[in-house]
């Protein structure tokens, strides 16, 4: 029997062994609370400390105080942008993203609107890119937040960043950039690149999960979406998951460490897997052909419906996904593939593989032979 093959690290990333090697120095977690100042509690303080500056370290961020540590991407993302705009709600009423976020950054956007602000979504082109001239137009000096990440979860395209930051500083705006699927893949300097707040995922680093981080720029101001203690400068109240933490710390180290070699790996692969699976008839990429993350293929298939390739690929060993893993439960048409202009019904028929370390180049002609025999399979029996 064969091995299976999993290609959905976007939506579930294994644990990097040099992380669990890491963590399994802590067999029994802590026993310290970082806010208690005996022994225990320091090591622990210590330790959160330690992490802080990893995860700076990964990003550009020159004060580790500037992370902050989070349950994960979605509270970050609630965080950055509600938080920012309640905060700074004398500066105006008005908040952009562009039109393919993560629904964890729509949703808040959109709640927002129900405590009277007003929410736009900014359009982008026919591969995920921006429109910077929209953007320019929509973006106003009562714009308090604008948030459009690094690079789209689905489709791979890589966002010009320091243009968008450009806009947005120039109004007087703060930028959030949901950082997950980038950082680890592709260097990312938030002062470099103007990012007044970033989202990161442990998961996603190649840490546990049920971790994540926020960096704010120091001078911006954020009041939290959750009340209680002090933890985490007041934003992130109750107690710290220390263990967590230090894994997350240690997965954005070794992720630093070895971006540049694995990311020119992943991209080799994933652009032998492009051309193959490309070849398929009325298949097609999603997405930038240049200007994407170096582990991300995406693709959409004529006729048939993304959720049978999926199931279809499982059923010859191959883990892929169909859209977001936190929204393909809707059975909807995917919003980001809609946004960058296809039909309804080109939108159902997707499929997203993303790469990690334990994949190789010898996996691609057995994942391209499955592919194409779904295919085949599934448009000789569409009613499509």
């Amino acid at each position: 029997m064969e091995e299976r093959i999993y290609l959905d690290h976007a939506a579930a990333m294994p644990v990097n062994p040099g992380v669990a090697r890491f963590c399994r120095q802590f067999p029994g977690g802590f026993a310290g609370n970082p806010s208690t100042i005996y022994q225990e509690g320091l090591a622990a303080q210590a330790t959160v400390a330690a992490a802080r500056e990893k995860v700076a370290a990964l990003i550009g961020a020159r004060d580790p105080a500037s992370i902050v540590f989070t349950s994960g991407a979605t509270e970050s993302n609630n965080i950055a942008i509600r938080g920012t705009a309640l905060r700074n709600r004398k500066m105006g009423e008005r908040v952009v993203t562009s039109a393919i976020e993560h629904i964890s950054v729509l949703n808040p956007a959109k709640d927002l609107q129900k405590n009277g602000f007003t929410f736009t979504e900014v359009p982008v082109d026919h591969f995920g890119v921006i429109d910077l001239d929209t953007l320019t137009a929509v973006v106003t000096p009562e714009t308090v937040v604008t948030s459009v990440h690094y690079a789209n979860n689905e489709i791979g395209t890589i966002e010009p960043i320091r243009e968008v930051a450009e806009i947005v500083h120039d109004r007087g705006g703060f930028l959030h950039v949901d950082a997950t699927d980038a950082a680890g893949r592709i260097p990312i300097d938030v002062e470099r690149d103007g990012i007044d707040l970033a989202t990161l995922s442990s998961n996603q680093l190649g840490g546990p999960d049920g971790v994540g981080a926020l960096y704010i720029r120091p001078g911006v101001r954020v009041q939290p979406v959750i009340v209680g203690g002090g933890q985490e400068r007041g934003l992130r109240p109750g107690t710290e998951n220390v263990f967590g933490i230090a894994c997350m710390g240690e997965a954005a180290r070794i992720a630093k460490e070895e971006m540049p070699g694995e990311s020119e790996r992943l991209r080799g692969i994933r652009d032998r897997l492009i051309a193959g699976i490309t070849g398929i008839e009325e298949a097609y990429l999603t997405g930038h052909p240049a200007e994407r993350l170096p582990h991300h293929a995406s693709f959409r298939f004529s006729r048939i419906e993304g959720e049978s390739i999926q199931l279809a690929m499982n059923m010859l060993g191959i883990a892929i996904a169909t859209g977001s893993a936190c929204t393909s439960r809707t059975l909807e048409a995917s919003h980001v593939l809609l946004g960058i202009g296809l039909a309804h019904d080109e939108a159902h028929g997707s499929m997203v593989a993303t790469l990690g370390r334990e994949n190789s180049p010898d996996e691609v002609p057995r994942v391209v032979s499955a592919a194409r025999e779904t295919v085949k399979r599934l448009r000789a029996i569409t009613p499509l």
